[in-house]
């Protein structure tokens, strides 16, 4: 089997191998400029191409009556770009008309993309009669808008449905172009749009989340009823983990304000003090009933989304135990942690296993991927893992994933621990699994949050926008939980124990059900995640599945 690197190294030169003829044949067609030789050699050398000032010279192009002739490739790769050809884009793509034919665009854009290179042509539309309105091309802002917009054309899983009409300079921002995008995503069974997920994020933003760094105090927190503010979760490398902070701390005053409870002024004061302060000072009352003031200062850390891992011994049954907050962060790190683990489970015979992803709102499909092959049984290894789809534009990218088991930890039957914050990534590892094992969903909600679908961040100025651009099914062709997986077992969320304590609400159940055949007691709320309080003070949660990081697509 060829290796990852030797993979892309060929996807990569069937994907300049196309862009080179595209370009060749549309210059043999239009007769355009000998410019357009000079482009496709520099192809083949794979000179990389800041999309920015592209964007700046098509855009002037095709609202000054300029011909933008095949209007672009924007090639990124890990080579320099060249400066002389991007100082003189303008020149090089754009040239008069002429008979005073005005000129329109339609930009046609092919994503092979994370961080390696994408790649926009345009196509040329002649309107005899009508001329160009008047349109602001200084305007950076219309010129970023624009130019997401025309690259969500291409890209976007429902693309045929956005409507020519469509006004970027009505937003103020990518951010708020993309929620605009959602409302065109109707999907046959649903009578609602099924888009909750388009949106775009400043580059330096997103490079901090998707690599596991944090900037705060790495404190998540939790209602357990209204008037019980819990500790969520602490990251173990940020200010509140090295203070010592654990799960399930109630915190009985912020600042000295003992006023904690769900109305919309606590709730404010709650998500200012927690996610957006520099310093916040904190009452908590461990479970020992001792209480404990500790000040956080805001830092950089580094995220490590595997909270924990144990092994329980039920009768005759060794149950293993894994807890993953998310699929982002440093990759070789979690990976090797992934190894390691299921090392231990399977040195101690682990025959069950429990797999909590209550909080994982999901990440890199490649990390999704890798757990997937951890834990399928041998009767899956080989098999079709998923299938992932993208519009007809880029059909050629479809792909389907096989499994390649990587353990040898085996088992029939696995319990996921999850809850309505449990979305797309983790939806897939739930999803590509069902065909190969019998599966129990047990936790805080009725269903997961439901996110069949996934994206790729894609430069625009100094923004990402991450249009859905591709679809998942399983073996069996299942894939459209737009409303998520149904729990089969209904629990409260045990946020007043810490992880791995055999009696938090839904481990004990599962762990009850294994010895006796009978869940354990729901106790609470089981709902009490997808309330109004929670859902404002779990705001910062990402949720996605992002396309392969390790073949940089």
């Amino acid at each position: 089997m060829l290796s990852t690197e030797t993979q892309l190294l060929q996807k990569r030169k069937q994907i300049l191998v196309h862009a080179n003829w595209k370009i060749m044949h549309f210059n043999d067609q239009h007769n355009l400029l000998p410019h357009i030789g000079k482009l496709a050699s520099r192809v083949n050398r794979e000179v990389g191409i800041r999309n920015w000032d592209f964007g700046i010279a098509i855009n002037r192009c095709a609202r000054t009556g300029l011909n933008p002739s095949l209007l672009t490739l924007l090639i990124f790769s890990k080579t320099s770009y060249s400066s002389s050809l991007q100082k003189n884009a303008a020149r090089y793509f754009c040239v008069p008309l002429k008979n005073n034919v005005h000129m329109t665009m339609r930009t046609y854009s092919t994503l092979f993309i994370l961080s390696v290179f994408f790649f926009v042509s345009c196509k040329k539309n002649v309107d005899q009669t009508e001329s160009v309105p008047p349109v602001d091309t200084t305007s950076a802002q219309y010129i970023t808008n624009d130019s997401a917009l025309q690259i969500t054309r291409e890209v976007y899983l429902w693309n045929t449905q956005i409507p020519a009409d469509f006004d970027p300079g009505a937003y103020a921002d990518p951010a708020e172009e993309m929620v605009g995008i959602r409302a065109y995503s109707m999907q046959t069974g649903f009578a609602q749009p099924v888009d909750r997920f388009s949106f775009a994020i400043k580059q330096s933003d997103w490079n901090d989340i998707s690599s596991g760094v944090g900037a705060d105090f790495g404190m998540s927190v939790f209602f357990n009823s209204p008037y019980d503010l819990r500790v969520k979760y602490a990251e173990q490398s940020s200010p509140s983990g090295r203070a010592g902070i654990q799960r399930g701390w109630r915190i009985i005053r912020i600042n000295g304000n003992s006023n904690i409870d769900t109305s919309s002024s606590s709730i404010n004061m709650i998500v200012d003090a927690v996610f957006y302060s520099s310093q916040t000072s904190f009452t908590f009352k461990k479970p020992d009933g001792t209480t404990a003031n500790i000040t956080l200062t805001a830092k950089k850390y580094k995220t490590h989304p595997i909270f924990a891992d144990s092994v329980y011994k039920v009768d005759n049954n060794r149950v293993g135990y894994l807890v993953l907050n998310s699929f982002l962060g440093d990759t070789t790190e979690i990976n090797n942690e992934f190894k390691s683990i299921f090392s231990k489970f399977a040195q101690q015979n682990v025959n069950q296993l429990i797999i909590d992803i209550r909080y994982n709102g999901g990440g890199y499909v490649s990390l999704a991927e890798k757990l997937a092959n951890y834990l399928v049984p041998n009767n899956g290894d080989h098999q079709v893992m998923y299938k992932e789809t993208f519009n007809s534009n880029l059909s050629d990218y479809d792909e389907t994933a096989l499994y390649d088991k990587l353990s040898s930890v085996n088992v029939d039957n696995i319990f996921f621990i999850v809850s309505d914050n449990t979305a797309s990534a983790s939806e897939l590892l739930i999803n590509a699994l069902k065909p190969f094992v019998s599966e129990t969903l047990v936790g805080p909600s009725t269903h997961t949050y439901g996110k069949p679908v996934g994206f790729f961040p894609i430069p625009v100025s100094d923004w990402y926008i991450f249009p859905v651009s591709f679809k998942t099914v399983n073996k069996d062709g299942n894939g459209d939980y737009f409303t998520g997986f149904t729990i089969d077992h209904p629990v409260a969320d045990g946020v007043d124990k810490n992880w791995g304590d055999r009696n938090e609400s839904c481990l004990n159940s599962v762990l009850t059900y294994i010895q006796t055949g009978v869940f354990g007691v729901v106790q609470g709320n089981v709902n009490i995640s997808g309330s109004s309080a929670n859902q404002k003070i779990n705001k910062k949660a990402f949720k996605g599945a992002v396309g392969k990081k390790d073949r940089k697509r």
